[in-house]
């Protein structure tokens, strides 16, 4: 057997989403885009309301929130700066089942370098890390879509300890 370790093993960062959820229309929507501008480098995208919920007066096609989706390096320099606010812990019940983690920063100034602006206010955000392996395109492609192997998934272990591995994280596990 060779020494050389598989390629396709390898766990990675896919994607970071990054969604600030304002729930209404108007000018807190408009400072949340400035706030993921400013911390992201990227324009938001608007997210809007999937259906009428008339207990919270919100109609279907509502703009209620904006996110930003980043990938490569620039995904993974931002997960860093956003575990550095939570002191790098994350809580192991963050981590789903197919090892991707999600987690929140109740204040978008304590990230380094942001300070509070009394015109823009105070957003937390939640940011979502998705993982996965080389070869994932053939459950996503169009022609000829075939299921994930079972060894090509990424368990909860696995994330947790790339988490561990790559960012320096200390899970929190529950203590029962």
């Amino acid at each position: 057997m060779s020494d050389k370790p598989n390629l396709m093993r390898d766990i990675r960062v896919y994607k970071v989403v990054v969604n600030i959820g304002v729930g209404e229309a108007g000018e807190r929507l408009v400072k949340a885009e400035k706030v993921l501008r400013m911390l992201t480098g990227h324009k938001p995208v608007r997210t809007q309301s999937r259906m009428t919920n008339r207990d919270f007066n919100i109609r279907k096609h509502m703009p209620l929130g904006v996110k930003v989706t980043l990938r490569g390096d620039e995904a993974v320099d931002f997960v860093k700066r956003a575990l550095w606010t939570k002191e790098y812990r994350i809580a192991a019940y963050s981590f789903d089942p197919e090892g991707n983690f999600s987690f929140g920063v109740k204040d978008h100034t304590s990230f380094e370098g942001m300070k509070y602006d009394p015109e823009i206010g105070v957003f937390g955000m939640d940011i979502s890390v998705v993982l996965r392996r080389r070869g994932y395109r053939i459950a996503e492609r169009r022609k000829e879509r075939r299921k994930l192997p079972e060894k090509q998934r990424i368990t909860k272990e696995e994330g947790i300890e790339f988490a561990e591995k790559m960012f320096n994280a200390t899970i929190i596990r529950e203590v029962s």
